[in-house]
């Protein structure tokens, strides 16, 4: 029997080559996770940021973060980058769960070189995206970086290609989620663009295709980085992005959020939730809400809350053309998109950035197998030249086309106005509305009394000895005719007449109704949108 010596133990452990390679694997692991070192670390803290660790940790469920690519270097051999390596290269990428549902990350490290983009972070970056594609999970892309790495050349532009091309294959097949948390420039700008949402935070977040320097230098113009790019003007101004939040915190939370309402993928059935909000509940505050004067603006948004799920309702694009709006709730514990015209912003008029917002939102729920609800109350599109000049026309069209071609359950209700081509437009029965509801206040005609009277009896007003009465008489007889949901309802154009009250039942009746629906549209390769 041999005896237990403690030092000729310890001396037998250090040299073994297994344990020195645990060592080694240990220190590995030290040193990609502090990045670009504590100094950099302590910086980004000071500029407001958390590090790209701190994100992925804040935005994935508990100890579910499984890393990929850790060690991964940069292979540069020039301008003396080679004497500067980080593992993980300026990038964290890799899978975990949100609400217990898996989704692919990944998280630019400001504090290693920037968080520019290389070619060796690029493949990184696409790995985790094929995966995402693959086992049809979300992807969230957590953007702060300086743009491309200039040492490498065509390499990072071959990079941040490959990146795009991966956007636009997967676009409907996975939801694709981007956060702005610092600086993104030049062609990394295209990334965010292709993804479906786009989240940015205040005073931190920067996109634009041409800094100020360089804009002050070509065109003599002097901008603040702020005003060129910033999250207020790229949610309020340029329409790029779709969600404004005030901390990193704030924006995390949202992203989260969000995903509470997307399916994981277009194969996967859209959520459902617990719901305890009676489907049976009656909306008696909608009575007082819309005015008796047909030409008085309301709030739409307090119908929208009053109608789903505990007023539970996240808006989407909540600060660019707020004369639509669009967003996610819930019927019955059922994810749907909802869009409705505002009428206490230019009256509801469809225009040319509500059209193209509420045209790529219907775009994206159809995509998804998220039924839509549509809540309609439109006087027609906002005339001018502005407008004109500026293609109404084709912008119009652009919804038009995503209602025609969308399959997923659609529900439009008419609440009041529903006149000329923007009835058509709004999800209306003639472009496969499935089910299309009015109110008793409901107007559809092919446009309001006033101008419907000075057109068709322009000859008869012309020859009254008194305008006036003529003119009121001729309305009046218009009104009784048109500005109610009666013809239409006599022609089936809608399916019913409901009182405001039995709102909430009779939508989830429609989409209950509506839940095993099919539908295809003619086969070819893609359609032609009016871009």
């Amino acid at each position: 029997m041999h005896s237990f010596c403690p030092s000729t133990y310890s001396k037998s452990i250090e040299d073994n080559p297994v344990s020195k390679s645990i060592s080694q694997l240990r220190r590995n692991h030290e040193l990609a996770e502090v990045g670009g070192g504590e100094k950099r670390l302590e910086q980004q803290h000071a500029r407001g940021k958390l590090s790209a660790r701190e994100r992925i940790s804040r935005l994935l469920d508990p100890d579910s973060f499984v890393e990929l690519d850790k060690f991964v270097q940069h292979q540069c051999q020039n301008f003396g980058i080679e004497e500067e390596r980080y593992l993980g290269d300026g990038l964290v990428s890799g899978y975990g769960t949100i609400h217990g549902r898996k989704v692919f990350v990944f998280a630019q490290d400001f504090t290693v070189f920037g968080g520019s983009l290389s070619e060796s972070n690029a493949k990184k970056i696409i790995k985790v995206m094929d995966l995402a594609a693959e086992v049809r999970c979300p992807i969230i892309g957590l953007n702060d970086s300086g743009g491309a790495r200039i040492q490498e050349g065509v390499q990072s532009l071959a990079g941040y290609a490959e990146i795009f091309l991966r956007n636009v294959m997967y676009s409907g097949v996975i939801p694709q989620i981007s956060a702005v948390l610092g600086p993104c420039a030049g062609g990394a700008v295209y990334s965010p663009a292709i993804t479906d949402f786009i989240f940015m935070c205040e005073k931190v977040s920067h996109m634009f295709i041409t800094g100020p320097d360089v804009i002050k230098a070509v065109t003599k113009e002097e901008v603040s980085k702020e005003e060129l790019g910033g999250a207020r003007t790229h949610n309020e101004v340029s329409g790029v992005a779709h969600f404004l939040h005030q901390s990193e915190d704030e924006t995390i939370a949202e992203i989260r959020r969000l995903l509470r309402f997307l399916p994981q993928s277009n194969a996967s059935r859209t959520p459902r939730q617990e719901c305890k909000d009676s489907p049976e509940r009656e909306c008696s505050g909608i009575q007082n809400i819309i005015p008796e004067q047909a030409n008085k603006p309301y709030d739409m948004q307090h119908i929208v809350t009053e109608v789903i799920d505990e007023g539970d309702f996240m808006e989407v694009q909540g600060a660019f053309a707020k004369n639509i709006i669009v967003g996610f709730a819930r019927m019955n514990g059922q994810s749907i998109g909802v869009v409705a015209n505002q009428p206490s912003v230019l009256a509801g008029c469809l225009d040319i950035d509500a059209s193209v917002k509420a045209a790529r939102f219907v775009r994206f729920c159809d995509a998804f197998n998220i039924p839509l609800l549509t809540f309609v109350d439109v006087p027609g599109f906002l005339p001018g030249t502005k407008q004109e000049f500026g293609g109404i026309i084709k912008h119009g069209a652009k919804l038009l086309y995503a209602y025609a071609e969308a399959t997923v359950p659609k529900v439009t209700l008419i609440t009041r106005k529903a006149y000329g081509g923007a009835y058509d437009v709004m999800s209306s029965k003639h472009i496969r509305g499935d089910i299309n509801l009015a109110y008793p206040s409901a107007e559809v005609a092919v446009m309001g009394p006033e101008g419907a009277v000075n057109i068709i009896f322009r000859k008869t007003l012309a020859e009254s000895d008194d305008q006036k009465a003529t003119h009121q008489e001729l309305l009046s007889d218009y009104r009784k005719q048109f500005a109610n949901p009666w013809q239409v309802a006599a022609l089936g154009y809608i399916d019913a007449v409901i009182e405001p009250a039995e709102t909430r039942i009779h939508l989830i009746r429609a989409f209950e109704m509506l839940e095993s629906k099919k539908q295809d549209n003619p086969k070819k390769k893609h359609g032609n949108i009016p871009l």
